[in-house]
């Protein structure tokens, strides 16, 4: 007897309105991400290359935008650690 897996189910499609309108579009989250591009731009400001990397937060907090707490990282180290409430928001890469 041969036992096979039933057929998958086919993936609802991502309602990118929905997370827009329900994540990206609330005031605290506008001004999160208007903060970190404000980092960036710092950053280019001052001469550092920026260009393909993450600027990342030392302390995890995205509104501190003070120098010693700006660095540029690649993409997969600034993004490869758990932003969950018990493993904390400190990047230890940063």
């Amino acid at each position: 007897m041969v036992l096979r897996k039933p057929p998958a189910k086919p993936k609802k499609p991502r309602n990118y309105r929905k997370e827009y309108d329900n994540y990206h579009a609330r005031p605290e989250q506008i001004k999160r991400r208007d903060s970190r591009n404000a980092a960036r731009n710092s950053l280019k400001k001052a001469g550092v290359k920026v260009a393909g990397k993450d600027v990342a937060h030392k302390n995890g907090n995205p509104r501190d935008n003070r120098r010693g707490n700006l660095t540029v990282k690649s993409a997969s180290k600034n993004r490869s650690y758990p932003r969950t409430r018990t493993a904390g928001k400190r990047n230890p890469y940063a």
